[in-house]
């Protein structure tokens, strides 16, 4: 996780010099805000996997001795094909399409659809053909 902490350390830095640079060339504040907002996001991921990367024992790519077979082994679970996230996307548009057109009897609808579409999607492994 040390490269990955210092590829955000860098980014970080960048954002840094680029934020004021930038306010001096254009006098924009929408921009600058979203520099500085940019800076702060990458340097708070960059403390929040500099924190992890000094309490873990290091990982085979972060070692100078690692071997490729260090990192073998499960790596987790991957789940097989799923319907369920194609019916929240539509529930999801229905309800954005409902509030562009302020019919809210169809947010309600959607809403309503979009309670049943998630908790199929979150209880999917709970029941059926890939119950565990």
């Amino acid at each position: 996780m040390k490269q990955e902490t210092w590829m955000f350390v860098v980014c970080t830095a960048f954002f840094v010099l680029v934020t004021p640079a930038y306010w001096f060339i254009t006098g924009d504040w929408t921009g600058t805000s979203a520099l500085t907002m940019t800076a702060l996001l990458t340097l708070m991921v960059a403390l929040y996997l500099g924190v992890h990367a000094a309490r873990m024992d290091p990982r085979p790519e972060d070692r100078k001795d690692g071997e490729i077979a260090d990192g073998a082994g499960e790596l987790g679970f991957f789940p097989p094909y799923s319907w369920w996230p194609l019916w929240c996307a539509l529930t999801l548009s229905t309800c954005v399409f409902a509030v562009a057109m302020q019919t809210w009897w169809l947010f309600i609808i959607g809403g309503a659809i979009g309670i049943v579409t998630l908790s199929g999607w979150i209880f999917e492994y709970y029941r059926g053909e890939h119950a565990h």
